[in-house]
């Protein structure tokens, strides 16, 4: 669908706004891991120094395009992508995620 070259132009985009408005924030250790694949984004963050409705109100306010649809892990896990990430105590512990069918 679309131009070909549409997904290199929207990746191109993105990077740009990453380096305008995220990396200040990522510099002042708030938010301990970002990490995006293609429109899929995972973000750990200290709770204790930033809050997750701080962040979807910064991340919205970037582009009136962009708007971030929260996940919140539950029972200590989160789906990311083709993963099953687990929270416990001081490690992540990694699995295969199979949607169900």
């Amino acid at each position: 669908m679309g131009s070909p070259i549409s997904g290199l132009i929207a990746e191109l985009f993105l990077q740009q706004s990453e380096e305008m408005h995220l990396k200040h924030i990522l510099n002042s250790k708030k938010i301990t891991y970002y990490v995006r694949y293609v429109d899929d984004i995972l973000i750990i963050y200290d709770s204790a120094k930033i809050n997750t409705q701080d962040i979807d109100t910064y991340i919205n306010r970037i582009h009136s395009n962009i708007k971030l649809n929260i996940t919140h892990e539950e029972q200590r896990s989160i789906n990311f992508l083709d993963l099953t990430i687990t929270r416990n105590q001081n490690k992540l512990e990694i699995d295969i995620y199979r949607k169900p069918i």
